[in-house]
């Protein structure tokens, strides 16, 4: 029996799984909990472009989930793949900051590098 073209072209009803799961944790739509979210896709889509699921936990909705994390603070993002879980509290507007947090500090901002870099000169 043949199947359909459609089925055969058919995308997978489960999207593949990304490489990095990252969960931001806000209490309610504030400005900082805006500008954290803000910051977080635009980074993402600079340096994990298409390899990344952002889930954005509200506790003011949801408090209980506070506790699985320990979370303290908000907003509060935290990398649960690719292990280990990092966190790093705060509206990330220091992409820098967040680039290092998250291990995804390109070479040319590496300070080690860049002093391996000024040796070799």
């Amino acid at each position: 029996m043949k199947t359909p073209i459609a089925s055969r072209n058919a995308k997978p009803a489960v999207p593949a799984p990304s490489a990095w799961e990252l969960r931001l944790y806000v209490a309610g739509p504030t400005p900082k909990s805006i500008a954290a979210l803000r910051n977080l896709e635009q980074i993402c889509e600079e340096h994990l472009a298409g390899r990344y699921h952002i889930e954005v936990i509200d506790l003011m909705k949801h408090p209980q989930l506070a506790q699985g994390d320990q979370i303290l603070a908000v907003p509060t993002l935290v990398r649960k793949l690719p292990a280990p879980i990092r966190k790093i509290i705060g509206t990330l507007s220091n992409t820098e900051r967040v680039l290092v947090g998250l291990d995804l500090r390109p070479h040319d901002l590496d300070p080690s590098a860049m002093r391996k870099a000024e040796n070799h000169v």
